[in-house]
């Protein structure tokens, strides 16, 4: 995975609430078992409206996703984190987020940042209004800014920043550990090898 220190990017706006992981990556995309290959199909059904916001030339390229409050609600589905990762956005900003997606996001490498609602409407409308609107993130310093006066300071759970900035998934945390389980797993079969085992026959004896 990736770490994330600091990003800057141009902003797509998805004013939008209650988007759920069927819409981010509809079911029928839901047959493959890689990371990969999801991109093409984010926001599947709503990109085949032309002037769609993923679709408007002014939007290509755009790393970071501004929206509405409660996305990624609906289904558990890790392949809707996989699909915005694999299209691009490393950074999803919106005034609220769903519980189990926010857990899938983290852990595939985007940063999920909670502002407030009022917050949240300008950078949808700077980002829908101003040409070239890009944002600066810094996960090291909780902060968020534009080139037009914009600030704010946003709070993360201290164990997913680590992981964000280590660049770290639940495959990397484990393989922090590699030496002690590879020490572990020699003496567990040294034990279970080399040590008697306990006989579990039973003598039967001859009644009195």
């Amino acid at each position: 995975m990736k770490p994330f220190r600091k990003h800057r990017s141009k902003v797509m706006p998805l004013n939008r609430a209650n988007v759920d992981t069927d819409q981010i990556i509809p079911k029928q995309f839901l047959k493959r078992i890689e990371r990969t290959g999801y991109g093409d199909f984010l926001f599947h059904d709503w990109r085949q409206d032309p002037d769609f916001e993923i679709n408007r030339p002014q939007h290509k390229g755009a790393e970071i996703l501004v929206t509405g409050k409660n996305f990624g609600c609906g289904s558990s589905r890790e392949h809707a984190a996989w699909a915005l990762n694999d299209h691009g956005f490393r950074v999803v900003i919106a005034p609220s987020f769903a519980d189990i997606f926010h857990s899938n996001a983290g852990k595939n490498g985007i940063l999920l940042v909670t502002l407030p609602e009022e917050q949240v409407e300008l950078l949808l409308h700077r980002a829908s209004t101003i040409d070239d609107y890009h944002l600066n993130v810094s996960l090291e310093d909780h902060l968020i800014h534009d080139d037009h006066g914009f600030s704010a300071t946003f709070t993360i759970d201290p164990f997913r920043r680590y992981c964000l900035l280590e660049g770290l998934d639940d495959i990397g945390l484990t393989l922090r550990h590699a030496n002690a389980i590879d020490k572990f797993e020699h003496q567990h079969d040294a034990a279970f090898w080399v040590a008697p085992r306990p006989s579990h026959s039973h003598q039967e004896t001859a009644p009195a």
